[in-house]
């Protein structure tokens, strides 16, 4: 491990073992505050040891910038700490971290001493303000790398702690490569003096704004290749030999393990965009049609039913409103009258004159005169 002081109160350790990954350590007053911790006990114990000569009252506070094993498993050296980290990064230690932590310590045995220490102080989003004597620290969410990733600004000096938002080369990781393009973006328009990186060397003024369009570049530039091999039917194999030249960047950067994010990168990608893309439909193809009991085989034209001199008219219940209007709307078409039956009369029965349905009154008969 290496150190280097970036200002007064402002110290970076940079590990030699594991990609070049960093820790920082803020000085205010007499205590102290931690940005990430190193994975290896023996490096973290070092930064321990020094912090207890820098700042007497020891540290306060540990800011996870997410919540991956190369930022967190050093943080159980510092039991009286508080731990700052997003809400999500505390779901997702509980979710995995124990069971993450038990596999690495069978893989190396000196992790063995290692305990995971879970996030005690939480938020989810905006700006959460950490005022210090003579310090004032921000913390705000940068999600892409991972979605509980964070960066630390510290205000009075313009320095900002990115974590893995920006490293030599850009991870995906379990993150959303649209939502760290993003990030970066946003880490570009901030007024800055340094940017620590989450991996890698200290980025100074003039170096901001190339490092960032060379990280934005690499994005773009692996989006479209991935996704060609997408388009053309590639599989993860396909995608994973993309080279890390074609993309923009080289391989010596953070000792040689830049090939192996790259590759992780592809895959990543690859998995993401391939449900991602439209499946061709097949076509429609045409069904013969069946002649069912209803409808009569095609070539034979169904007979027409019969009449009985009897149609049957379905009709709609209307209002009487409506059934008015219809009325005048449509002359009224009276049936033919159908002559009366002759009935025979009975013996001795007078037969019946049919009286006369005319309103006008009958006039009266003039009696005839009497024959003398």
């Amino acid at each position: 491990m290496h150190w280097e002081r970036l200002s007064e109160d402002v110290y970076v350790f940079t590990s030699d073992r594991y990609a070049q990954v960093t820790a920082s350590l803020i000085v205010s007053g007499r205590i102290g505050v931690m940005i990430d911790t190193l994975p290896f006990p023996e490096e973290t114990g070092q930064i321990a040891l020094f912090a207890r000569r820098r700042c007497p009252d020891g540290v306060r506070y540990v800011v996870y910038t997410q919540h991956q094993a190369d930022h967190t498993y050093g943080a159980f050296m510092f039991p009286r700490a508080e731990i700052i980290a997003h809400s999500l990064c505390r779901d997702i230690l509980l979710a995995k971290g124990y069971r993450a932590l038990e596999a690495a310590k069978a893989q190396s045995p000196e992790l063995g001493a290692i305990r995971l220490r879970l996030p005690t102080v939480t938020f989810s989003g905006g700006i959460f303000a950490l005022r210090l004597p003579g310090k004032t620290l921000e913390i705000f969410p940068t999600p892409g790398h991972t979605p509980d990733s964070v960066a630390v600004i510290l205000q009075e000096e313009k320095i900002l702690f990115a974590g893995d938002t920006v490293m030599a080369i850009p991870t995906v990781g379990d993150g959303d490569i649209d939502q760290l393009r993003g990030s970066i973006e946003m880490v570009a328009a901030l007024p800055l003096e340094s940017i620590v990186q989450g991996h890698g060397e200290i980025i100074l003024r003039g170096e901001i704004k190339d490092n960032i369009r060379r990280s934005l570049n690499y994005l773009d530039q692996l989006h479209t290749r991935v996704h060609k091999v997408v388009e053309s039917g590639g599989t993860r194999e396909d995608a994973r030999r993309i080279t890390l030249e074609s993309c923009g960047l080289q391989r010596v950067l953070l000792s040689g393990v830049v090939t192996q994010l790259h590759q992780a990168n592809t895959v990543s990608l690859y998995d993401r965009l391939v449900p991602a893309l439209p499946k061709p439909q097949p076509e429609p193809q045409a069904r013969p049609v069946q002649p069912s009991d209803k409808t009569a085989a095609p070539g034979k034209p169904k007979p027409a039913p019969a009449t009985t001199g009897k149609v049957k008219v379905k009709t709609r219940a209307m209002g009487k409103a409506a059934a008015k209007n219809k009325a005048k709307s449509k002359p009224a078409v009276k049936p033919a009258p159908k002559p009366a039956r002759k009935r025979p009369a009975a013996k001795g029965a007078q037969p019946v004159t049919p009286q006369s349905t005319s309103t006008r009154k009958p006039e009266r008969a003039t009696p005839a005169p009497k024959k003398k």
